[in-house]
């Protein structure tokens, strides 16, 4: 069934209608964006090309960097388009298909975070059949699992949306494409969507997010009592701290947008905490992953040196 829908376009009003703002932000958000391509592309890179880096974490790192820069492509692009221009419209087509690739790669990412807490809760606590139960079959079938389950869990917002009647105003009041904005430009019932939005999107936010707690809770609880190492505590620990750190920055804004109730939020809020886990989280992932992985800085030294 066809949209029977009046507007043929949307018009994004971005973060600011400040125009003095507007060049500013530009090269604020220019810079954000060619520091996640750079530092999650040499990730990716070095994932690739370094034999060292051929196990799962890096695997799944590897997926991780890929889905970031994926991710910021999405939003960003248009984002900065719109700073420069006056007529900062969107198509339907245009919108719903952004609309779709953001909830894809945010609900594969929210998916992939949690295997990334099993494969290191598995390296940890069962050191011995780390290799049988992670290994490069498993991992590969993980990994796409998540990617296809994403893409069917945004394809059913994309879908709902697209049937929705619009026939009042095509101001969304964001940066980009999502549900909720969309939503309250809607004519006719919404709850369907609205319960789409709070139930499936809600499972895929807090399901995975609860199975990474248990998993790095059981690490804890392993290494506390069964270890006799210090040193072997302090660098388990310490692998661990890198990766729970980017699933509190992915996960604390996540669940603040699509948990909560609707009432009682504003739309300065809603686009600060979307700038947070669409731009800021990319951005910040590949550092905290180099800041405090050896394996990374070495691998990433090695391939400047083979370049000079």
């Amino acid at each position: 069934m066809l949209n029977q829908t009046s507007v043929t376009e949307f018009l994004l009003l971005g973060v600011t209608d400040i125009q003095v703002l507007q060049p500013v932000l530009f090269v604020v958000f220019l810079a954000i964006y060619v520091v996640s391509l750079a530092g999650n592309g040499a990730i990716l890179m070095v994932v690739i090309s370094d034999p060292r880096l051929h196990s799962p974490m890096y695997f799944f790192l590897g997926n991780l960097s890929c889905l970031d820069i994926c991710y910021s492509t999405v939003t960003l692009p248009k984002m900065l388009e719109n700073f420069l221009s006056t007529h900062k419209a969107i198509s339907f087509s245009g919108c719903i298909s952004q609309l779709h690739f953001f909830h894809f790669l945010g609900s594969t990412e929210s998916m992939l975070l949690a295997v990334m807490g099993f494969d290191r809760f598995v390296a940890i606590c069962k050191p011995l059949h780390y290799t049988v139960i992670m290994s490069h079959q498993v991992c590969t079938q993980m990994a796409v699992t998540v990617w296809i389950i994403g893409f069917f869990h945004a394809l059913l917002h994309s879908v709902m949306t697209s049937r929705l009647n619009f026939c009042g105003s095509n101001h969304i009041h964001h940066f980009f494409c999502d549900v909720k904005p969309l939503l309250e430009l809607a004519c006719g019932n919404t709850e369907l969507n609205q319960w789409l939005l709070n139930t499936v999107t809600g499972t895929f936010a807090i399901g995975p997010f609860f199975l990474t707690l248990l998993s790095y809770s059981y690490i804890i609880a392993y290494l506390f009592f069964k270890t006799r190492s210090c040193s072997m505590l302090h660098k388990a620990l310490s692998t661990c701290a890198s990766h729970f750190l980017v699933v509190v920055l992915f996960y604390a804004p996540v669940v603040f947008t699509y948990i909560r109730p609707a009432t009682g939020s504003s739309v300065e809020q809603e686009r600060i905490i979307a700038i947070m886990y669409s731009m800021v989280t990319p951005v910040l992932n590949p550092l905290i992953y180099t800041l405090r992985n050896k394996e990374v800085k070495r691998a990433l030294r090695r391939s400047i040196s083979r370049k000079l």
